[in-house]
């Protein structure tokens, strides 16, 4: 039985490659900082181990007997006064190295499309910067770059319900996101595979206007879109950054993703259309109970 050990089982992505590796087979191993947030994952996962990235001697022994690990560590919101070099990259570092002292064969990365293009960014920079010392390591790797989590999307029917959708630009730019359950089937088929990257979209390729359209059906709403200039964007970061720099790159991130067209090669089955319609209905549900 093949042993994996999962980093970041706590995020959207990482439960889905947990269920995946679990339903493949492999022994799992959950590695995070707050063991109690792994609860809903007890069928899945063979063992848990309490560790920080940002804390190497934590670390300490969270890879013996492993041979592949997965990483989607990384931080969106601000921690405290952790950065994305701190913990995207550096955090990431930190669990390499202990996967190279334990001698573990394989590590499997999540980054962003476009990366190499992209690290301009601060957020993408932490990534790449990370990409580029994987690959500099001894261990066989794969670096996926998905273009955008369904998880993600859940911030355009949030304004929906609110009556009304702003967009990058005209929002005519393409994107496929894809669900973090099909993505999970990318993760392990490359932990099985050879190639050292793998773009990776959703089924179905949208503008962001389609998408914002998805959400306002979804909620049985009329549709309201307002496009925000590119130009107004640029001064509200410029601002921004006077203030907080983490917040000014962060939408400077979104921005950038949200005014080009982000599509990788389609894989997986399900739809956005879909994901929105059981939001949507979860939420009644909630709201009737």
């Amino acid at each position: 039985m093949a042993r994996a050990l999962v980093a970041g089982a706590t995020g959207y992505l990482g439960r889905f490659v947990a269920r995946e590796l679990k339903a493949r087979g492999y022994f799992v191993r959950g590695l995070a900082r707050a063991p109690e947030k792994l609860a809903d994952l007890r069928d899945e996962l063979d063992e848990i181990v309490t560790g920080e990235v940002t804390q190497p001697a934590t670390l300490t022994g969270s890879c013996h007997g492993i041979d592949v690990v997965f990483s989607s560590v990384g931080i969106t919101r601000q921690q405290g006064k952790l950065t994305w070099k701190d913990v995207d990259y550096q955090g990431n570092l930190n669990l390499l190295a202990e996967a190279e002292r334990a001698g573990v064969p394989k590590f499997i990365y999540v980054s962003v499309i476009d990366g190499p293009q992209l690290a301009h960014l601060d957020i993408v920079k932490a990534h790449e910067d990370f990409v580029a010392a994987l690959a500099a390591s001894r261990l066989e790797y794969t670096v996926l770059r998905p273009t955008a989590y369904f998880s993600d999307m859940g911030e355009v029917l949030q304004m929906a319900r609110k009556g009304r959708v702003y967009l990058f630009g005209d929002g005519s730019n393409r994107i496929n996101p894809i669900h973090g359950a099909d993505l999970a089937v990318a993760c392990v088929d490359a932990i099985e595979g050879s190639q050292s990257e793998i773009d990776v979209g959703g089924p179905e390729t949208m503008t962001w206007r389609e998408v914002a359209a998805a959400a306002f059906r979804a909620l049985d709403k009329p549709v309201k879109i307002t496009s925000v200039p590119l130009w107004m964007m640029a001064a509200v970061i410029f601002l921004t950054r006077l203030f907080s720099r983490h917040s000014a790159e962060l939408m400077a991130f979104f921005t950038t993703m949200g005014s080009r067209d982000v599509v990788g090669p389609p894989m997986g089955t399900r739809t956005l259309d879909a994901h929105y319609q059981n939001l949507a209905a979860d939420a009644q549900g909630k709201g009737s109970s």
